[in-house]
């Protein structure tokens, strides 16, 4: 261990330290195992120290510490990130944020907190204190925290009504710390908060979040077959069309999905069944029934409020987004996963044709969601994966074929996005981390500016393999 990190922990002392490294190297790890490109290169990342700030002042302390003794710094929360967000490229110390879980006000349409409160948590609270909602959530709600959405997330439960989290509104306020000689606070609102939002914790730390809200329901949760995967998409984004009904997911999954990696719907489902899963306001009940009454294709097999199942499924958002990926690696650890954005007004046309190029070798398993008023696809689709190559050569035919690739199986903002600089991210770490010291390896236009993406960047500062 070298000297800065070890007079770094010196200065930290009086803090809530760990350095054992089992568990150092737990808190050192998100979910990139979900791609066999990024486990064979990130398995063996790990920090030095982790540290656990009970407040923003003692952050201050610890950036003020870690910038002298020339100490990289990953923020994380629970580490449910698929990507290696929070992986700890150049070792140092991991910043972690479980103890700074309050919930600090809730008023009409709007709720403040602290980033390391788990999103469940931030959703039971602002329901029993106030009968509101938060808008929007990953299907790892149980363990994933509100800070850990923000810098890392996209979208998910909810964003077939409400978009993608950097959308206008969708963020009210950001309070963050910079890595300075002597930090400073600051405050971001309107359109300043794209400098900090899915910023990965590269160029300042979020220590308070302020975000909308919306009126609490007892969401009612179905699943419904059909025999035709497009027909399964058209009910799903006709339905997300229906001004009056108001939805909070629409996620189709095509065959055999459900029948191979869902253990509780397998009994009511055939090899070829495609299903979609929803999630329905109770009042617009009766709306949605006389929708699906019209759509004789669509078959009803499970309802929340109704269930005459022998084991209850769960909720029904837990079987979408990327908890899709997780229950399929459950059953088969050899598949992996894309993430695609199929654009409106040509999603349907897209998805057609992928399907009709890769068959069984690529499962769609679609999610609804809203993109400046247009109701249009993202996607995770579950590619049975044989090599790395193959892997690049599915990402390049979708993206010839005018699909939208956020590629899992990279670790930097910029290939994990759309491959363009952001420059109000880059500005702002030119501002606020003048050593690069936040999150190393994870912005190629601070490492690299001239870099071109014909290939996988990969971070020249990585630890190296054991």
């Amino acid at each position: 261990m070298n000297a800065g990190i070890e007079a770094a922990k010196r200065e930290l002392r009086h803090m809530e330290i760990d350095d054992n490294p089992v568990s150092v190297k737990a808190k050192s790890r998100d979910f990139f195992w979900y791609s066999p490109v990024l486990k064979d290169r990130l398995d063996h990342i790990g920090a030095d120290f982790v540290v656990n700030p009970r407040s923003e002042a003692e952050i201050v302390q610890i950036l003020a510490s870690c910038y002298k003794h020339d100490v990289p710094l990953t923020t994380r929360g629970t580490g449910t990130g698929n990507y290696g967000q929070a992986m700890p490229l150049a070792g140092g110390c991991v910043m972690h944020m479980r103890n700074m879980s309050a919930v600090k006000e809730i008023h009409p349409g709007r709720v403040i907190v602290e980033p390391g409160c788990l999103l469940k948590e931030l959703d039971e609270h602002c329901r029993k204190h106030s009968s509101q909602e938060i808008r929007m959530f990953s299907s790892t709600w149980a363990t994933a925290t509100i800070g850990g959405f923000i810098a890392g997330g996209s979208g998910g439960v909810g964003s077939c009504t409400w978009g993608q989290l950097r959308d206008v509104g969708n963020i009210i306020r950001l309070r963050v710390v910079t890595m300075e000689e002597q930090p400073r606070i600051l405050e971001f609102r309107g359109d300043e908060l794209p400098r900090v939002s899915h910023a990965y914790g590269t160029n300042g730390i979020i220590t308070e979040i302020e975000i909308p809200l919306a009126p609490a329901y007892d969401w009612v949760g179905m699943f419904l077959a059909f025999d035709d995967f497009m027909d399964s998409a058209r009910f799903a984004i006709d339905l997300a069309n229906q001004d009056g009904i108001l939805i909070k997911l629409a996620n189709p999954f095509e065959a055999p999905i459900a029948h191979e990696y869902f253990p509780r719907i397998k009994p009511y489902v055939s090899s070829d069944t495609n299903l979609v899963g929803i999630m329905v306001a109770p009042h617009s009940l009766d709306g949605f029934m006389t929708f699906a009454a019209a759509r004789p294709e669509a078959k009803i097999i499970y309802r929340s409020d109704d269930n005459d199942w022998k084991r209850d499924p769960g909720p029904v958002f837990e079987y979408g987004w990327n908890h899709t990926t997780l229950r399929a690696l459950r059953i088969d650890p050899s598949i992996t996963y894309l993430q695609v954005r199929y654009g409106f007004p040509r999603h349907l046309e897209l998805v057609a044709r992928v399907r009709e190029e890769f068959g069984g070798e690529v499962l769609q398993h679609l999610e609804v969601i809203r993109e400046n008023g247009k109701a249009m696809f993202a996607g995770l689709p579950i590619v049975k994966f044989t090599n790395e190559e193959r892997l690049d050569e599915i990402v390049r035919i979708h993206e010839e074929m005018g699909c939208m690739i956020f590629n899992p199986h990279r670790y930097t903002l910029e290939e994990g996005g759309r491959q363009t600089v952001d420059r109000r991210q880059l500005e702002f770490k030119r501002e606020a981390d003048p050593k690069g010291l936040l999150n190393p390896g994870k912005m190629i236009a601070w490492d690299d500016p001239d870099w071109d993406f014909g290939r996988m960047y990969e971070y020249r500062g990585i630890q190296p393999k054991p």
